[in-house]
């Protein structure tokens, strides 16, 4: 999502929505969150919520505008956001796109797709050299809302 943040943030609003933990210590912990060092319990207070989303922002240098769903998870309920999903909002305040849920429906491709429709596609140009270093995968626990303008 982050390369389509970049792709497109001077024509669209976009806001990750942090919702309740997909894979906490305490429920459901995967190995993966174990290997990628994402390990958190399940928040029971606002409080605890913000400090794992501050968490993330700042290990993972993440670009994008991060709201938080609150404790009784608000947002959650409203968009069927959990474990991960992606919504396009339109300028009427309109849902233009609702995305599968994650992990296996969860298509930022659809997204750029949209995008690209509405607001023209962003050609990449191939890396100077095949010795190029590619940045991380970023893990994302949350969902994501675009907001086209």
């Amino acid at each position: 999502m982050v390369q389509i943040y970049n792709d497109y943030k001077d024509h669209a609003d976009f806001l990750t929505v942090y919702v309740r933990e997909a894979h906490p210590t305490d429920e459901w912990q995967m190995k993966s969150n174990v290997k990628e060092d994402v390990c958190y319990a399940q928040p029971k207070t606002l409080a605890q919520r913000v400090a794992i989303a501050n968490d993330f922002i700042k290990r993972f240098k993440y670009p994008i505008a991060f709201g938080i769903d609150d404790i009784t998870n608000a947002a959650d309920a409203a968009y069927s956001a959990w474990p991960e999903r992606l919504y396009i909002i339109d300028e009427h305040g309109r849902i233009a796109y609702r995305g599968g849920m994650g992990p296996f429906h969860y298509t930022p491709e659809e997204v750029r797709a949209w995008l690209a429709q509405r607001f023209g596609a962003v050609k990449h140009e191939p890396p100077a050299s095949s010795s190029a270093m590619q940045a991380p995968a970023k893990p994302l626990s949350a969902t994501t809302a675009d907001t086209a303008r």
